[in-house]
Parts: structure tokens; sequence; C-alpha cells
């Protein structure tokens, strides 16, 4: 037990030593102690070093005051061996470094905190890959793969991580460092790693011991648990003898601490194609893997039904399946082929879909040969993790005996088995991944808030380890041990084995300071779970639709059993599994502020993992409005990424009015959340005779004392608002015909940029459609500012300023898309069980929506000039998140000769008024130069800017200098007469 003095004596001598951050507040603790686990476990502190001499003097002062060490990289463990009371050393934010590329040997040596997909993405153009494909590969990382021995869905062609590994520099439990090494022997090191040398070998020298690891060693070859003593035993199967470096591999940071790797690298396949067979008998399917593998595919992968339905209710996951998924089978197995042209791709679908037709289970095969379609097919893939942990209800699928492997031939028998095992104890079962290797990873379906189902997972686990033990296959196959199986390990390989485990271990940590508790002499399965949260009061917002349980598509249903049910606010915490997608900073949008700060706090797990401490007691109850939350809240921006990036749909931005909304009742609203969040009425004063008055005002000192950066301009009022044309319009030309849409115009095209609502106008108008302009705050701008009740009562406005046009079934079409799209999205749980909200909901289009519906229907009667049109499309984060920006390109490119590109922008920066803050200003410039303005400079003076969101065009104009467009203003400038 580490006492607090013992804690300060060796904060204040490390401090001194390191040019990185030791941390010890509370908040960051927190942030710490979970991982994608069931577990939760405080460290003592939190270091992140800028150097490798931090890594070094951390450890060496850690030993010198008896404080454990936990090196820990993203933190996506599924067995808990990523959280420890000990110092946490992150290896992500700074120790990231490709250090050497070497493509004519082909190997890397990288640091720990490399990102696995930003490795392949600097070997492409060199035409190699590192082997080993975690399924969180885009935030996974180098040091996480080596510590679990990781793989992934090409294990059957690329191995184990281990496999690639050929060196390694270490920080030792001591402080000493050594390279390891597998071309001398062992390495080179200080007579501390030449003693562990030696130790090691002596241990491997004695015919009893050998004996012992070759009867205790899985016969399976997917195997990471334990120590791979195996890897080097001498003899005519290995030729790793003595390398200390493939011990390391797979110790879950118990042995050493990592500085630095060097890597196999592997050639990346010229050409992949892919064939879905859709399956209707997952246990005919499982035995047909055999015969699938005599077609030679690079992988086969399951997607069980569940996956597939759950997948429809995440907007990016559902627009994915719909691309290349036809129909809902029960079940699919992607089958990879890959070759040196594409016609050896075509050969190997072609073998496969003569063979399926054959076999029984299979129903159909669709192949998916594209890029894109493979991409999507594979997006899908990797997020069923959160996919499956996306079900709404206390019943959640648990990590506990996923990362079994056995024998492929073996795989339907022991499926079969733990199904029957599972159906005894009323627990149905989940299943995906790797048929092709033996590995499906089956999760039990748990509520953790019943004592009795809670008691069934080791039980479970018990079982499953006996039956794997019986195949001869691995406990672990690529997860790790952690805290979910290394209490099983004595019982699955067995006394002897595991007392060489233990000798390992204190050779290599004779005072068990290296992630202590892992591998060997662990704690139970159930000790140290997540505590679960509850409500702190009742919620400001609706969250009742968390309460519907999601249907399950499951053989086995669950018995009744009187639980407590959590209210919906606590479900909406808790759909956070720590996955960690959120921490990605390539493709897609989610999550900005981590993207450029790189801060655990600033993702979206970070911010779940802060409310569920203080839901659950680990943090005061006090600090749900304090200092701390705070800090985490504060530069999630609402851009609602998360709800359709995160496989599990965590609604951060939803979340977020929530707590600002408490925040404010403890402390009140802030004179400057106040003004934004009332931008409309102070937009319509400011607009007309008053515009040259209220541009001064904006300009003024006022701007400082209100917090307002003066680094950009800020929007002045228009002298003519949409609405005084929209007037003087209809006057001079009176439209007597009953109009065929409601257009829906929010605060800032009318006062701001009429000209966009103009266009619009003028386009429907010559489209032969006769729009009815409804001009109205929406309250889009009170609910990013958490204003709950005036957000409340906007809402109700627009719906009945708006009932009119629902009740004649006309579509309500809008064109600034966070505003149209609250309607879609905040109404229903701002205005819960009012019909009329939802009627509204169902008939709201974005603009762009709306003109590629009716163009698919025939209905566009326009005609445009031939182009060509180039076009560099940047969606607004709520348009991407919620509709996706395919309406918006296939708009465009009604253009003659139309060339629309997007360019993976993720956020733009502004965020409404987040740009505006002075606090706000350079982080938002940060999102805006990472990935938008750049693509926007690049872009030739012919291609047009198109952005639908005011505030992304706000962005552009003051970052580039250019001036985007609306859609609308693009395709009415393009219309010929």
């Amino acid at each position: 037990m580490i006492t607090a003095e013992q804690l300060a004596d060796f904060a204040a001598a490390l401090r001194p030593r390191i040019a990185g951050e030791l941390r010890t507040d509370a908040m960051t603790r927190v942030l710490y102690s979970t991982d994608a686990s069931l577990y939760q476990v405080m460290p003592h502190a939190v270091l992140i070093p800028r150097t490798t001499e931090d890594v070094i003097a951390a450890v060496s002062v850690a030993a010198a005051h008896d404080v454990p060490v936990l090196p820990r990289a993203a933190g996506t463990s599924l067995a808990g061996q990523a959280v420890n009371a000990a110092l946490v050393i992150d290896f992500t934010r700074h120790l990231d470094a490709i250090l050497a590329i070497d493509p004519a040997a082909r190997r890397a040596t990288v640091q720990p905190g490399v990102v696995v997909d930003d490795l392949n993405a600097a070997l492409r153009p060199h035409g190699l890959q590192f082997g080993p494909d975690p399924a969180s590969s885009d935030r996974s990382t180098l040091g996480g793969a080596v510590a679990n021995n990781a793989t992934g869905s090409h294990s059957a062609r690329y191995g184990m991580t281990a496999d690639h590994v050929t060196a390694m520099d270490v920080v030792l439990a001591d402080g000493a460092t050594a390279r390891l090494t597998a071309g001398d022997g062992g390495g080179t090191a200080p007579s501390g790693a030449a003693a562990i040398r030696a130790a090691v070998a002596a241990l491997l020298a004695d015919a009893g011991n050998q004996r012992a690891i070759d009867a205790g060693t899985p016969r399976h070859w997917r195997r990471c648990g334990g120590y791979a003593l195996d890897r080097l035993r001498p003899g005519p199967a290995a030729d790793r003898a003595g390398d200390l470096a493939a011990l390391v591999c797979g110790s879950e940071g118990t042995l050493a601490v990592m500085t630095a790797i060097t890597l196999n690298l592997v050639p990346r396949p010229a050409h992949t194609g892919l064939v879905l067979l859709h399956i209707d008998d997952l246990h005919a399917a499982l035995a047909a893997v055999p015969d699938i593998l005599t077609t030679d595919p690079s992988a086969v992968e399951l997607l069980d039904t569940l996956s597939l339905a759950l997948g429809d209710n995440v907007p990016e996951y559902a627009r994915l399946l719909a691309a290349v998924v036809p129909g809902r089978p029960r079940g699919l197995l992607v089958v990879e082929y890959s070759g040196e042209s594409e016609a050896a791709v075509r050969a190997g679908a072609t073998r496969l879909e003569r063979l399926a037709a054959q076999l029984p289970g299979i129903v159909a095969a669709t192949p998916a040969l594209s890029p894109a379609h493979q991409a999507a097919v594979w997006a899908v893939r990797k997020a069923n993790l959160g996919l499956l942990m996306s079900m709404k209800g206390d019943m959640k699928p648990v990590p506990s005996i996923e990362d079994a492997a056995v024998p492929v031939a073996d795989l339907p028998e022991y499926v079969r088995r733990v199904e029957e095992f599972c159906a005894g104890l009323d627990t149905p079962i989940s299943y995906y991944a790797h048929a092709g290797a033996g590995c499906l990873h089956i999760r039990p379906l748990i509520n953790r808030r019943s004592a009795a189902q809670l008691a069934r997972l080791p039980e479970i686990a018990r079982f499953s380890a006996a039956a794997v033990r019986g195949y001869g296959g691995a406990l672990s196959s690529e997860h790790g041990d952690g805290r979910a199986r290394s209490w099983l390990n004595e019982e699955f390989y067995g006394p002897e084995l595991y007392a060489l485990f233990r000798r390992v271990k204190r050779i290599f940590d004779p005072a068990n300071r290296l992630n202590p508790g892992i591998i060997v002499d662990a704690a139970p399965m159930t000790a140290s779970l997540r505590r679960l949260p509850e409500l702190p009061g009742p919620a400001r917002l609706d969250f009742s639709d968390y309460e519907r349980d999601t249907p399950l598509p499951l053989v086995v249903a669950p018995r009744p059993e009187p639980a407590a049910v959590a209210p919906g606010l606590v479900r909406a915490v808790e759909l956070c599994n720590g996955a960690g997608v959120c921490r990605r900073r390539t493709g897609g949008t989610m999550c900005p502020s981590f993207m450029v700060t790189r801060e655990e706090a600033h993702s979206t797990r970070g911010r779940a993992n802060a409310l569920r401490a203080v839901m659950s007691g680990v943090l005061p109850a006090a600090e749900l409005t304090g200092p701390g939350m705070a800090a985490v809240m504060d530069l999630c921006i609402s851009c609602k990424a998360c709800r359709a990036e995160c496989p599990s749909g965590v609604d951060m931005a939803r979340l977020k009015t929530e707590y600002l909304a408490r925040t404010y009742e403890a402390h009140g609203v802030p004179l400057r959340a106040r003004l934004f969040a009332h931008a409309g009425a102070l937009n319509r004063w400011g607009g007309g005779w008053r515009a040259p008055l209220a541009g001064a005002l904006l300009n003024s000192r006022a701007r400082r004392w209100l917090g307002l950066t003066t680094a950009r301009p800020l929007p002045v009022p228009a002298r003519r608002s949409f609405r005084d044309w929209w007037r003087d319009w209809w006057r001079d030309s009176p439209e007597s015909r009953a109009p065929d849409l409601a257009l829906l115009i929010d605060p800032f095209t009318d006062a701001i940029q009429p000209a966009v609502g103009i266009a619009a106008v003028e386009f429907l108008r010559a489209a032969g459609l006769r729009p009815r302009p409804v001009v109205v705050d929406d309250g889009r701008a009170c609910i990013s500012k958490g204003l709950v009740g005036a957000a409340r009562r906007a809402a109700a406005r627009t719906v009945a300023a708006l009932e009119w046009a629902v009740a004649a079934g006309l579509p309500v079409v809008g064109l600034e898309p966070s505003s149209l799209l609250t309607l879609r999205d905040e109404y229903l749980y701002l205005l819960p069980g009012d019909g009329r909200a939802a009627a509204l909901a169902a008939a709201a289009r974005t603009f762009e929506e709306f003109v590629a519906e009716r163009a698919a229907a025939g209905a566009l009667p326009v005609r445009f000039a031939e182009g060509p049109w180039r076009m560099l499309l940047h969606g607004h984060c709520h348009q991407k998140a919620l509709v996706g920006t395919g309406p918006a390109r296939r708009a465009l490119a009604l253009l003659p000769g139309a060339v629309v590109e997007e360019v993976d922008s993720g956020c733009c920066g502004m965020a409404g008024s987040f740009g505006y803050e002075a606090e706000h200003y350079a982080i938002s410039m940060q999102m805006a130069e990472r990935r938008l303005l750049p693509a926007v400079r690049a872009a030739g003076p012919e291609t047009i800017i198109v952005a639908a969101g005011f505030s992304c065009r706000e962005q552009i104009a003051h970052g580039s200098g250019r001036r985007a467009l609306h859609p609308a203003e693009v395709l009415r400038a393009a219309l010929l007469p």
C-alpha cells in the first residue's frame, strides 16, 4: 500500500528530472483509471513524458520510492491490463515518432506511441505495411500491439506481432536500460540485463522445465497469453533462442518498459477484394470455414445478426451497410482475397462463389471489389465491438471469454458447447471476428446491475477455459490476459508452467513493480469492476429513448429478473465502453478537440469517463459543476460526430447541454453565453439602419470585456434582411397559389447572409416550386449554450410556426444544416411526447436532400450551364453526422461536367460562437488548419468552395480569404434562363 507521503516524496523527486508533465490531480487520475474493459483502478499519478529520458527517470525514481509503474498507450485494452494502482506513463502524447524506415531491409523503428495506421500511412509509398492489423489500428499503438502480442483479421497470413519484432530498447524494473535483439542471442546491455538473460537461459536449460513448457503451451498458433517461453526454446521449430525481446512481447508491461521497437515489414497487397457470404445458419457457416480456407483467402471474418442489426442504429455505419449489403442477412462471412493483379483477386472470388453454392448455411454471395465498398465493409467490421456496445439497455456484451481461439475445425463444436452452457444460465451471447483463425469473439450479454448475472461471469469463463484447453486452443489469442483472464492462468496452463511464469516475473521484476497483478498473482475476475453510475437528480433533457431496450435478435432470450433499471441519462453515459474510437486522428470528424490537443480529457471517452466518475461516486458529486469537469467539457464543440462515428453512438453534444444546464443552475448563466444564445434576436435588432451601429459596437472594447477575440471580425447584420427582401418581393409579385414547401429561414440566413435564402427561393421557383419562407429562431444557439428552457420555448414556437406545412403534408426544407437538423434531433427530446414535433422531424429535409430527392424522382425541371464545374465540398459537422454528405454531392453533381471533391476536413473549428471566444480562437484555428484550410488554399481559383454551414463559410473566409458558397448559391448561379 502506497502512502500519501510516499507519493508526495516520489513526485517531488521526479518533477525536477523530467521535461514532461507529472499529473496527480483527481480528474486526470480518473481519466486513466479505465480502459475498454470492465475494470476501473485509480492510478497514483500520470506521467506525460516528452523524451525517452523522462521515461528512464520515471522508472528509476519509481524504483527508489517503491512505486509501481504501468506503461500505457491508447488504453484500448479489453482485458484490463491498461489500468492499475501505479504511475501510468502515457506514450501517446509525445513519444510517437517513426525513428527510421529502411525499405530495402523491410524494417522500421518506432517509438511506442506510434499509431498502427500512422505507420502504415508512412509505409504506403514504399509498398510496405506492418502485418498484424488489430481492429483498433486507427488509434492503437505499436507499443500496445507489442505489449499484447496483438494480431487481427489477417493473422493467418501475417501471424502475431511477436513474429515481426526484431529488437527493442527497454527500461528494466530498476531503471537500467537495455537493447534486446534477436540477432545476437538476446541483445547487449549492462550487467543487470545480462543477469536476466543468464537466469532465463538457466530456466530454459532445465529438462523438467522444458517438459512443463511443452505440456502447458497451447498447440494452437494464435496465442498471446502467459509468458512466451516456447518462443525462446532452442530447436528446429524456433529461431529466437534466448531472445528476450520475444519474451517481452505479450508481457503486458509486466517485464520491461519499451522505449523503441524495431519491426519487420511485409509487402502491401497490390489488389484486394471481398466476397460477402450471407448466412442463415451460424453453425453450418462455421463448419464451412475449412472448405472456404481451401480457396486461399487472406481473411475470413464473421459479422453476426446482432452486429448488423445494431449497425442500422448508428448513422455512419447504417450508411456504410446500406452501400454494400443488400437486405439484412442473419449474418455475414466476410472473405478477402489479395493478389498481384485484379484478375487474381477475381479468380479467388469466383472460386468462392462456386464453392458457396454447395455449402450449407450460405444463402447468397455478394462481391465487394471496389475500394470504396471494401473500405465500407472493413469500417463496419472494425467497429463491431462498439456496435455491440451500442445496445440500449442494462444488458451488455461484456468482455470475458471473447479472446479464446481453437483450431478452425473445432470452432463449430466449441461455439455450440458455449451456447448450450450459457443457455442453461439464461445468458444470451454475441459473436464476431476471426472465423478463419478459429477466434470467434464470443461475449455473454450480462446486466451488471444484477448480482446474480455478474456471478455467472467466472462460471462461464471457467467452462470456456476448460473447453478451449481440451481443443489445444489458446485462452488469450490477441487481447491478452489482463484482469479478465490472468486469474485463470494457473488452472489453464497447469501449475508447473504457471510456476515458470512466476519465476520469469521475479527474474525481470523481483520487487513486483511493473504492472503488478497481471499474468501472474492476479485478483479474482470480478475484483475492481467499474462502479456503476446513478442518476444525479432529475434530468433537464429527456433521455427516455435510452430506457427503451434494443430488441435482441437472439436465439436465447434472457429470463426477466427483478433488477433495477438504469435511468436514461445513466444509460446515455454508460454507452461509452472505452474503446477509444474518438482518439483516432485520421479520417472522419470525431473528436475535433482530441485531434489537435491529443489530450485524453478532450476525447469523447474522457468526457464520458469524467461524467461517469461523478455519477458513480468516484469523484465527489460537487465536481459535476466544478472546475475539473469544466476543463474536461470546455472543448466539446457539440459537433455530434460521436453520435454518428462512435460505434456505440455516444451523444456527447446532448450530454454537454445537460451538463451546461446543471452548471448554470449552480453558478448562474454567464452574460456571454446568454448573448450568444440569443444571437438571432440581436442580429434582427442590428439589421437595417442599425447595421453601422451594430458593426461599431461589435468591434469596440466590448469585445474584450465579453471575452471575444479581436483576431477575427464578427459577422455584421446586413442592411436588408431576407425577411425584408421577401416582404418586398411578395408585395411586388403576389403569389396566389398554395405553396409546395416550407422554406425554413434561420436567424443567420435572415439577418447575416440573406443572399443564401434569396438564391434558394430563386432556384426553387425556377424548378417550378412555390416555396413559402418561414423565418424563425429555431433555438439552435440556446441548445449549444445549455439554455434548456429558452431552447424548449423556441422549439415550441418553431413547431407552431410550421404546423400548417406539416398538416398539409409539405416538406420543410432548411438551408442551415445545424438549424434544420435540430428539428430532426433535439426537438424530439426537448418536446418529448409532442406528436407535432415528431411529425415535423419526419417532414424536415436539408436543402441538398430535397434537391437530390427531387432530381432522383425526375421532378426537377431545370437546365444548367455546361461546365466544367470544379467544386471543393466541405460538410457541416451536423450534416455529416446525421445525414452524410451524399445528398450534397448528388445535388452538386447535377451540374454538367461537375467534379465534386470532398475534403476529409473534420470540423472547421468555428462551431457557432466557439471560434469567436478569445480562449478558444487558437484551437479553433488549429482545427481548421489540420486539413480544411490547407485544402482550400491549394484549390485553384477556378474551384468553387462549397459549404452549407454559415459558421463553416465564416471560418473559410477568415482563414483563407476565399469566399465559400452555399449549394443553393451554386445551383442558382448555374441555372440557364
